[in-house]
């Protein structure tokens, strides 16, 4: 029954944490510490992963389909120019970033930055120009560079890549879309890699409605907070995740510097 309570917070937390700008892998290392898992297991986080693919294919099912019909379409090579970064970098610096989110040394400082990012962002998010459709392949590239510099574990994918495109001055519920699209590819990536990792240790021991609990959690908690971040850049504030993370990357910087850590 603990891991059912377990993969339910987890689920909830990847869910809401993938797409609002607060990263999900900082508040992964964070939960699974105080839940007393050093590793949350490599089938539930991949099945976690597989869930917010979902929730976002979900949300953009028109585009998906698009997609599917004309993969050599404007979009698709966007979506493409976009993810040779990420992959580039995830590949690149894959180990090095794997330890640094096993001991959280560093998230701290991250969630700091995260903020800043935020809240520039946010004094800009008005002054976007660009539609959907007037989007760059040098707009991809920039923004798909930012979301492979998200790797590190507490600096936000959907915070850079919201930001990166409001940068370049995209519309901001354009900055948004493409945002979203861009993680499916990323997302998909780190499924394949988990899986991968999941076929050549075979070492799970964790059952299987805890798994399923997990990944329905991630996927409808993940649906909820994409539609909610699309209100939000069309009306709202991104000033309130910057201040959020500034108070998190606060506290745990506090807690690294007293050795409670």
């Amino acid at each position: 029954m603990e891991e059912f309570w377990k993969s339910l917070i987890l689920g909830i937390i990847q869910g809401f944490t993938e797409f609002l700008p607060i990263s999900s892998t900082g508040h992964l290392v964070l939960g699974r510490k105080y839940l007393g898992m050093a590793e949350a297991g490599l089938l539930l986080d991949t099945l976690l992963h597989f869930g917010t693919l979902v929730a976002v294919m979900a949300v953009f099912w028109d585009d998906i389909v698009h997609l599917i019909r004309k993969p050599f379409s404007r979009l698709g090579f966007l979506l493409l120019v976009g993810t040779i970064p990420t992959a580039i970098i995830g590949l690149t610096f894959e180990d090095y970033f794997e330890e640094i989110s096993k001991t959280g040394s560093t998230i701290g400082v991250e969630f700091l930055a995260t903020g800043i990012i935020l809240w520039w962002a946010d004094r800009i998010k008005n002054k976007g120009y660009k539609p959907f459709e007037k989007i760059t392949y040098k707009d991809a590239l920039f923004i798909g560079t930012l979301q492979g510099a998200a790797i590190l574990p507490a600096i936000s994918r959907s915070g850079l890549t919201i930001a990166g495109s409001l940068f370049r001055g995209i519309e901001k519920e354009a900055a948004a879309r493409f945002s979203f699209l861009l993680s499916l590819p990323a997302i998909f990536g780190a499924c394949i890699l988990q899986g991968k990792k999941l076929v050549e240790h075979q070492s799970e021991t964790i059952s299987l409605l805890p798994l399923l609990v997990g990944t329905f959690a991630a996927a409808i908690s993940g649906y909820i907070a994409v539609r909610w971040m699309l209100k939000i850049l069309g009306k709202g504030s991104l000033k309130i995740f910057a201040v959020y993370v500034w108070v998190l990357g606060a506290i745990v910087v506090i807690l690294q510097f007293t050795g409670n850590w």
